[in-house]
Formats: C-alpha cells, sequence, structure tokens
C-alpha cells in the first residue's frame, strides 16, 4: 500500500501500532464523526436489504471492531472477515467482540490479504481517505472483485468541498464538532492539522467518480455529516 506522502497518513498507521493510543481509540472517534453509531446502524439495515439471514461480509479497515461489534449484534446468522493492517487494533477488535468473535475471522493486512470470497456485502469504514488517489482506487477495485454480483458494499470516509477557502472552512468545523464532543481544544487543534497535512480527502463527486470506475454499478448518498459522506454502492 502506498501513502500520499512518505511521512503523512503513514503516521496514523504507525499510531494504530501504539497500544497505548489504541487503548484510548474506543471512544475517539464518536467525538471526531458526527452520528458514527447511527452510521453504522445504517450500515446493517442497507445490507440487509440485498442479503439473506446467513450472509458472509468482508469488513475493510475492521481494526478496532466497532462496525463488526455493531453488525454481529444485529445480524446473529451473519459471519464476518475482518481486514487491517494495524494488528494492535485486531487485538482491540477481539477484545471488544468477545463472545461475537466466533462468527468474525481476523486478518491482519490489506484487501489483497483478504479471502478471494465471493461475499455477500462488504463495510469499508473510515478508511479510504488514508489513501492516494490510485492506491484508492486499486482497493476500492479489488474490493469490488470479491463480492457477488448485485452485492451491497458500504463505504465513509472524509470527503468534503476542496475547492479555495472551503477546505479550511470545513476543517474548522470538524475541529469545531471535536471541542463540542469534549475534545480538549488544543487536542482538537492538533488533530485538524494532522488531517490537513497529512490525509488525502477529496470533494464528494470526485470519490463518488472513483467507486463508479472501480466497477460499481450504482452510488447512493445515505450519509453526510459535516466533513463526512457515506455511500451506498452496488456491483
Amino acid at each position: 500500500m502506498t501513502f500520499e506522502t512518505e511521512d503523512g497518513a503513514e503516521h496514523f498507521l504507525k499510531s494504530f501500532a501504539d497500544p497505548a493510543a489504541v487503548a484510548a481509540y474506543t471512544d475517539g472517534p464518536r467525538r471526531f464523526v458526527p452520528g458514527l453509531d447511527a452510521l453504522h446502524r445504517m450500515a446493517h439495515i442497507l445490507i440487509a436489504e440485498r442479503v439473506g439471514a446467513d450472509a458472509k461480509i468482508l469488513v475493510l479497515g475492521a481494526g478496532g471492531g466497532m462496525e463488526l461489534k455493531a453488525l454481529a449484534q444485529a445480524h446473529p446468522g451473519w459471519t464476518f472477515v475482518g481486514v487491517d493492517p494495524a494488528g494492535e487494533m485486531l487485538k482491540l477488535a477481539e477484545r471488544n467482540l468477545g463472545p461475537l468473535m466466533e462468527r468474525v475471522e481476523l486478518v491482519e493486512g490489506y484487501i489483497e490479504d483478504a479471502p478471494a470470497g465471493p461475499f455477500d456485502a462488504a463495510t469499508c469504514l473510515l478508511t479510504l481517505h488514508f489513501l492516494d488517489n490510485a492506491e484508492r482506487l486499486r482497493t476500492a477495485r479489488a474490493l469490488r472483485d470479491r463480492l457477488k454480483p448485485g452485492a451491497p458494499c458500504v463505504v465513509a470516509h472524509g470527503s468534503f468541498p476542496q475547492g479555495p477557502g472551503e477546505r479550511s472552512r470545513w476543517l474548522s468545523r470538524y475541529a469545531a464538532y471535536a471541542v463540542a464532543s469534549g475534545i480538549e481544544a488544543p487536542k482538537a487543534e492538533q488533530a485538524r492539522a494532522a488531517v490537513d497535512a497529512s490525509v488525502n480527502m477529496l470533494p464528494p463527486e470526485q470519490d463518488e467518480a472513483i467507486l463508479h470506475a472501480a466497477g460499481f454499478a450504482s452510488v447512493e448518498l445515505f450519509y453526510a455529516a459535516f466533513t463526512w459522506r457515506g455511500w451506498i454502492a452496488h456491483g
């Protein structure tokens, strides 16, 4: 996997290898991502539109296990393969899942390390914005290749307008939301600066174009919250 810069988004992957940072991870995303729990609920609702009670789901970017836990609790017949490059995050996922792990296989690696499938559905949440454009397309295409024809794929990540003045304005809102959610202002500003310098945010229309180019026949926006967007796509 390649990143936008050698020391940019790779910094985030290194932080996920830090046991102390991982231990503090579980509550963090909820303070930066508006409606994260609702996003997980919407994801399993959208998937359930197209799959049966015994579906097998691929979860790319599964570290921490938050979406795995939400989906597994909502659908007791579903089984999962969760893939993530950060071993410490997969250990956290295992702890968070507890007895639900009997329906989950965890794989340390990237999309090419995932089984070929075909899977009944997939999710990729809070992940693709870490990749440069070419790697994002390659990953989305490999994800699509592992799905059954017409299978649903739920994708959500940072995506917001990038025009003159827009990026700065939306990143300020990103930080302000974190502060309103209980993050100390200096830490919120530090996170804002790190995202601005290192994470490959694209405008929503470009994200949608990448999903179409990856082979998804339909791409529908279902979630928009400040700097975040989510789509349901079908192969």
